[in-house]
């Protein structure tokens, strides 16, 4: 792959991260909403939260790699209406824009927690229309490996799984010493995204199987893009698929586990750590082989 692509690889994955990050935490607010007050809820969430806007910079930043040149992001604004890729910049932009503006106002407390909720729900919407937007650009008929029903799908499952096991490393690293009703909470809140990362993996796990088959069928250039990923990329592909397991399968498991009960803080953030790490690479290397196997039809 040339820099260009790599900066898409870069780009996409850290976007996608954020985006993830943004949305597990809009639904652990508001389960967690459910057994604790506001105090505890923010207290539990706000270091997280300052992560997403870090890491989105990042992935813009490496956007311009292949965008060239800041003013390109400006030149996409008058084809929102009919380009994919206009549309995945312009919304990058704003999601940024909306991240950080909820970001500081849960960090300065303002407005009412009602309004920063709706904020919040707001940009994580847009991180998610982001994310679908940057799966659309791939959708082109003259790329057979990515003009499929994979393509989304793998997209929004990277994003979410990501963006689970993400807040589960902050939260352990950040968990606060000697607070009962916040170590309770915290433990609840890691099982359901260590159920939730089970899910995932699940359909990670269905979804290649399937997209195999589907290349299978669909020509003399998808079959070779299914003979690459199988054939020169296989063992990476292999690789990927059991750090993915592992991390948020495996490590998943014994995430829920150890936090059914108290007294294993050491331990659950050993694992939450590993999973993440874990996860991120194996997401990586498929992102890896999603650009460097494509075929082309024609020129």
């Amino acid at each position: 792959m040339d820099i260009r692509e790599w900066a898409l690889l870069i780009f996409t994955i850290l976007g996608q991260l954020a985006t993830g990050a943004l949305v597990v935490l809009m639904v652990v607010r508001a389960f967690a909403a459910r057994k604790a007050g506001a105090d505890q809820v923010n207290r539990l969430t706000d270091v997280p939260l300052y992560f997403v806007v870090p890491i989105m910079l990042l992935a813009l930043v490496a956007s311009l790699f292949h965008l060239g040149s800041p003013l390109n992001i400006v030149r996409a604004v008058p084809n929102i209406g009919s380009s994919w890729l206009s549309r995945e910049v312009v919304i990058a932009v704003v999601f940024v824009i909306v991240a950080a503006l909820y970001t500081v106002m849960q960090w300065r407390r303002i407005g009412s927690e009602s309004v920063r909720t709706v904020v919040g729900w707001i940009a994580a919407l847009l991180g998610l229309f982001q994310t679908y937007a940057m799966s659309q650009v791939y959708m082109i008929r003259t790329q057979p490996s990515w003009n499929s029903f994979a393509t989304p799908v793998t997209f929004m499952t990277t994003s979410l799984i990501l963006g689970l096991l993400l807040v589960a490393a902050v939260l352990v690293a950040t968990r606060a010493a000697g607070n009962a009703e916040q170590a309770d909470l915290l433990r609840s809140t890691l099982r359901g995204i260590s159920l939730s990362a089970i899910v995932l993996v699940g359909v990670e796990f269905v979804v290649l199987p399937v997209y195999a088959v589907y290349l299978s069928t669909q020509g003399t250039a998808a079959l070779e893009s299914l003979s690459v990923m199988i054939g020169p990329f296989g063992g990476i592909l292999v690789l990927r698929l059991i750090l993915v397991f592992l991390g948020a399968g495996v490590l998943g498991f014994y995430m829920y586990e150890t936090a059914s009960a108290a007294g294993k803080e050491k331990t659950l953030a050993t694992i939450a750590y590993a999973a993440f790490v874990l996860v991120l690479i194996g997401e990586t290397m498929g992102r890896y082989i999603f650009y460097a196997a494509r075929v082309r039809i024609g020129l």
